[in-house]
């Protein structure tokens, strides 16, 4: 049974900073891509941040210069740090993993990051 378990979220005031982690059991973590989304209330689900099995990334311009995602295969487990959050990253960041485009891809149930002052 695959599992992805997103944790971290929060209320941060403008400014601040989380760390979002995601736990995964049931896959071979090292050899998937792994990703972060995030959907805002009324709006589509957005590509966050990726990055692959040999720790190649990917960033949204909207993040890039904030974030920073990081694995570690040892603990099966994927990281997204955020800096400098601005009330528009408001949103559930949702956990991804992805082992190939023809399969679909699994999913976190998502944490919500709330920015507010």
């Amino acid at each position: 049974q695959v599992q992805l378990v997103e944790s971290g979220g929060g209320l941060v005031q403008p400014g601040g900073s989380l760390r979002l982690s995601c736990a995964t059991s049931g896959i071979s973590f090292s050899i998937y891509t792994m990703g972060w989304y995030r959907q805002a209330p009324g709006k589509q689900r957005e590509l966050v941040a990726t990055i692959t099995g040999g720790g190649t990334t990917n960033y949204a311009d909207s993040v890039k210069g904030r974030a920073s995602i990081s694995r570690d295969n040892a603990k099966n487990t994927v990281y997204l740090q955020m800096n400098s959050l601005k009330i528009e990253d408001t949103a559930v960041y949702y956990c991804n993993a992805r082992y190939t485009i023809t399969r679909p891809p699994y999913w976190g149930q998502g944490t919500q990051v709330t920015v507010s002052s």
